[in-house]
């Protein structure tokens, strides 16, 4: 079952991994193409050709600096650290402009994936790691502090009952085979015991056969009685043989029934694990289904929201040009204005020029009439005095 986000910073964190693998993935396959580049040349287009020429000049810079490098002397390391720094920048700023033309055109990266085959080992092995630390990550992420908690605590549970049921039947396994050790001993023991009774057996019959003659009688009572011992002690140790095998085999029951009852017990704890599966699987169907209900209504708002942008787009430009028209507008009016305040001023001053040169007029023209008034006078008394 695959693990989906359903938070938008986790949504956001998964897809910065994706698109680093995309990269790695990418930047994996530049050398393949530039050792092929007469067959990627038509596909890639002139100007990824001519950055994946510039690039492989620069490594093959690099590589002839590094095994400069080793044969020159020390006098010059400080020239040639700073030369590796200027060439690992330039480097790196190739790397990602190739990759920024790559990504420019999905078309032409599935394209490359699906005819460049072949990557160099640790590049994989790389780009699998980060495949795994990105799985990683979003499960971690997934997975909430208190679930992670009780999981921890569910383990350790687990871990520690599991340790305890190994060591009470390493211990219960440790005692049966001492038991079964000191009855196959004790066992031993006695079939020694009787042999060395047989034995004596066979000494005193052959004693007997050499001295049978002489002692008939003794040896005749003396044998039945040996012989009589001797049945009552193999008697006593049969029963002794069945005592201990009977001890045994309560010993089997009892371990076999402690067996049983941890078997039922494992076997229980097998089916709560199962159920907590399941009850975990059921919450993460809920949480799949709540995922994908929220992410139908996220993309009927991103709709709506682009129909919204598109039309205050179109409101934006028809603001624009009202706000230009009311620019234009308002620039008229004020060219007009100062026009009439020219035009206002101007006609002031021909108004006060205009006033003043009828007062001036008129104060010359009232000059005259008593400039010429005395002048008269005088002339009529001079006749009047000559009379």
């Amino acid at each position: 079952r695959q693990l989906k986000p359903d938070r938008i910073e986790t949504e956001r964190i998964i897809t910065v991994l994706d698109e680093t693998i995309v990269k790695l993935e990418l930047s994996s396959l530049i050398p393949c193409m530039m050792d092929s580049l007469d067959r990627f040349a038509d596909m890639l287009g002139p100007e990824i050709t001519n950055n994946l020429i510039e690039h492989q000049k620069l490594s093959n810079e690099m590589k002839h600096l590094l095994s400069s490098s080793e044969d020159d002397d020390t006098m010059r390391a400080e020239e040639q650290r700073g030369c590796l720094c200027w060439l690992e920048q330039r480097l790196k700023c190739s790397v990602r402009n190739v990759l920024r033309l790559l990504l420019a055109n999905p078309l032409l990266c599935q394209a490359l994936k699906y005819k460049v085959w072949e990557r160099e080992s640790p590049a994989e092995e790389f780009i699998k790691a980060f495949g795994e630390f990105r799985n990683f990550m979003l499960e971690r992420l997934l997975t909430s502090p208190m679930e992670e908690e009780k999981k921890i605590r569910f383990m350790e549970d687990m871990s520690l009952q599991i340790k305890k049921n190994t060591e009470v039947i390493a211990a219960l396994q440790a005692e049966l085979a001492a038991a079964i050790r000191t009855q196959e001993e004790e066992i031993h023991k006695k079939d020694n015991v009787i042999e060395d009774l047989k034995t004596s057996m066979q000494d005193l019959t052959r004693d007997c056969k050499a001295s049978i003659q002489h002692i008939k009688q003794e040896a005749e009572t003396q044998r039945e009685e040996e012989l009589q011992a001797s049945r009552g002690r193999c008697a006593r140790l049969q029963q002794d043989i069945q005592q201990l095998r009977a001890q045994l085999d309560a010993l089997v029951v009892e371990h076999r029934a402690s067996e049983l009852a941890l078997r039922k017990r494992k076997c229980r704890m097998e089916k709560e694990i199962g159920n907590w599966i399941q009850q975990y699987d059921a919450h993460m169907e809920e949480k799949q289904a709540e995922y994908e209900e929220v992410q139908a209504a996220y993309t009927e708002e991103k709709n709506q929201l682009s129909l919204l942008m598109e039309k205050r787009a179109v409101l934006l430009q028809e603001y624009s040009q009202i706000e230009e028209e009311r620019r234009i507008q308002e620039e008229k009016k004020e060219q007009a204005l100062k026009e009439l305040n020219t035009l206002t001023l101007a006609a002031t001053r021909i108004q006060a020029f205009w006033r003043g040169y009828l007062v001036r007029s008129l104060y010359k023209s009232k000059i005259k009439k008593k400039k010429k008034g005395k002048g008269k006078g005088k002339g009529k008394k001079g006749k009047k005095t000559k009379k």
